[in-house]
């Protein structure tokens, strides 16, 4: 008999067990489903490209984020990371999966840009006493977030506690409700088993998650021409949110 459930963190994990079926595309224990859609590096996906998202390129060119400490979760092939590196940025970048990681290190180095790559969680990675410590002023997320199963929403909002600067940054792109990802409420998910490939979000519900912190835009992604310097696809939502300064 087992009576295992004494911490918030002992429940998460109880929950995270609820979606093994799919568990790889997340966990920090299962990096194998990311290893093989990285794989192939010729596959059509959208953003295998090497460019940078055009909403990232475009708070910079208005001065809504300037140079400091960058941290850019889910990395994948390092194309924003690489970019935040050329404006100015110190930049940490995290990944679970070990192949992406090496993707990304590759183009670092061709690009000779200067980037601290980390492999693991990143939720682990930014725990009291880890690896990467705060305060960033910019944290990056290009399309981790809607991969994340209901209750690990706790530990991202931990996360922006724990290691983003007062003043700081969120810039966030996720799947955008009518045009990508799941619709089903979030009790739905965990009846399944299964996040059905992402969840797709709404302005009003990322309002409400991200209250705490202050929106600078919110606006569909723009639908980037293939021959365009910048990845932009129209089924994402692309956010800024700022930390007030008392917090």
């Amino acid at each position: 008999m087992d009576r295992d459930i004494r911490s918030v963190e002992d429940v998460l994990d109880l929950l995270d067990g609820l979606f093994a079926t799919e568990a790889d595309r997340w966990s920090a224990d299962g990096s194998a489903w990311w290893d093989g859609f990285y794989a192939d590096r010729s596959k059509p996906v959208p953003f295998f490209v090497a460019k940078p998202d055009e909403h990232l390129v475009s708070y910079a060119e208005r001065g809504l984020i300037t140079p400091g400490r960058a941290l850019d979760l889910g990395c994948g092939p390092g194309r924003n990371a690489l970019h935040l590196a050329a404006l100015g940025h110190e930049v940490d970048a995290v990944d679970l999966s070990p192949v992406a990681i090496e993707w990304a290190t590759g183009r670092a180095r061709e690009a000779g840009a200067d980037v601290r790559f980390h492999c693991g969680d990143a939720f682990a990675l930014t725990a009291a006493g880890a690896e990467l410590g705060g305060p960033y002023d910019l944290i990056h997320d290009s399309g981790c977030f809607h991969h994340l199963p209901p209750h690990r929403r706790i530990s991202y909002l931990a996360l922006l506690e724990r290691v983003l600067a007062p003043g700081g940054h969120l810039a966030l792109t996720c799947f955008a409700a009518g045009a990508m990802g799941s619709e089903l409420p979030d009790a739905a998910f965990y009846r399944q088993g299964g996040l059905g490939g992402g969840l797709a979000y709404t302005p009003e519900s990322l309002r409400w998650i991200f209250s705490e912190l202050e929106e600078v835009e919110l606006r569909r992604m723009s639908d980037e021409p293939a021959d365009s310097a910048h990845f932009g696809e129209p089924f994402l939502w692309t956010a800024l949110f700022r930390r007030p300064d008392n917090r």
